[in-house]
C-alpha cells in the first residue's frame, strides 16, 4: 500500500525540515504544495527529498494541488509543523485493510507541558470520537479513489478540513488510529492559549450554524490582528 504524504505550505522553513526528517519509514511519495513562500520553503522541500508544487494560498487548494500529482493508494493529509509517530504507516495499513474503512485520523497531541494545551489536545481526541470528524493537524487520511470521488478539499479560506471531514463520514466507515499526531503549540503560544481555544471552537461553531468560511475568515484576521 503506497502511502503519499501532502503537506501544504506558506513560509515554513523554520518548521518544514524537521517534519521532513522525522517522516516514518514505509511512506512512499512526500509532496509538499507550496502557497508562494517566501523564506525558501520550496528549496528545502526539495533539498530533504520531496517533490514541490505552486499553488495559490490557500490550505485547500494547496492540499488538492498536492493530491493531483500524487500516485499513491493512500493521501495523507500533514501540517507542516506536525509529526507522525514513527509505526504510523502501519496504522494506517491496519485500518485500511478493512473495506469499509474509507479513511480517517490520529489521535491529537500538543507539543507543550502546558496542563490546559494537554485538555486540549484531550478534548480534540475525544470530540473526534463523538463526532467522527478530524481537524487538519490530526494527519487526516483517506483512500485516493474516495478522494477524487469526493472532488477533494472545498477551497475555503478555513474550515476546510471541517467540511471534509464531515462530508468523508458519509462516504464510509472512519478511523481514529491509537496513536498521536504531535503537533506544534506555537499557534497557542503565539497568542494566550485560553483565548486561541475559544476563538476556535467558536469559529467552527458558526460554520457549523452555516456562517460562510469567507466571512469568518474576516474576522479571524481582524481578532487575530
Amino acid at each position: 500500500m503506497r502511502v503519499s504524504v501532502v503537506i501544504p505550505t506558506l513560509n515554513e522553513a523554520a518548521s518544514l525540515p524537521g517534519v521532513l526528517a522525522g517522516l516514518p519509514d514505509g511512506i512512499a511519495q512526500v509532496i509538499v504544495a507550496d502557497g508562494g513562500s517566501r523564506d525558501g520553503t520550496g528549496a528545502l522541500a526539495r533539498s530533504g527529498g520531496a517533490r514541490v508544487v505552486e499553488s495559490p494560498p490557500g490550505r485547500g487548494g494547496q492540499m488538492n494541488a498536492g493530491a493531483a500529482v500524487a500516485d499513491g493508494e493512500v493521501l495523507l493529509f500533514l501540517h507542516a509543523d506536525t509529526r507522525l509517530p514513527p509505526d504510523a504507516v502501519a496504522h494506517v495499513a491496519r485500518a485500511l485493510a478493512d473495506p469499509r474503512v474509507v479513511g480517517g485520523g490520529f489521535r491529537l497531541s500538543i507539543d507543550s507541558r502546558d496542563r490546559f494545551l494537554g485538555l486540549v489536545a484531550a478534548s480534540a481526541t475525544l470530540r473526534t470520537r463523538l463526532t467522527g470528524v478530524f481537524y487538519g493537524d490530526q494527519a487526516l487520511f483517506v483512500r485516493r479513489e474516495v478522494f477524487v470521488r469526493m472532488g477533494g478539499f472545498d477551497p475555503f479560506p478555513l474550515m476546510e478540513d471541517v467540511a471534509f471531514g464531515r462530508r468523508l463520514k458519509r462516504e464510509g466507515r472512519v478511523v481514529l488510529l491509537p496513536v498521536a499526531a504531535v503537533t506544534s503549540a506555537r499557534r497557542w503560544e503565539r497568542e494566550n492559549p485560553l483565548f486561541t481555544t475559544v476563538r476556535n471552537w467558536l469559529l467552527v461553531s458558526l460554520f457549523l450554524l452555516g456562517v460562510p468560511p469567507r466571512r469568518l475568515a474576516r474576522w479571524y484576521r481582524t481578532v487575530r490582528d
